[in-house]
């Protein structure tokens, strides 16, 4: 269990929020939270992935290579899914 006091504005948006939605206060938290958390988890395996690098870039060419990506076959995929 965890206690947390809010700004008054932030609070109110939050009911608000909760009020016209039919959800807990509770929920919204739980779900930003968890949203910020992700996020700062990924920046933290990014810098630390930057902290490791070895200086090695590839190219846009070089990845579809690698990866045995057709621009052509990328064109047509997206051109199917409406991009």
């Amino acid at each position: 269990m965890l206690g947390v006091h809010l700004p008054k504005d932030l609070e109110e948006k939050l009911s608000r929020i909760a009020t016209s939605t039919n959800r807990s206060k509770s929920y919204y938290v739980k779900e930003a939270l968890s949203e910020y958390l992700a996020n700062k988890e990924d920046y933290l395996y990014a810098l630390a992935a930057l902290e490791e690098d070895d200086g090695t870039r590839y190219s846009w060419d070089d990845v579809q290579q690698q990866l045995n990506l057709n621009h052509d076959d990328m064109e047509h995929k997206a051109h199917k899914k409406g991009l």
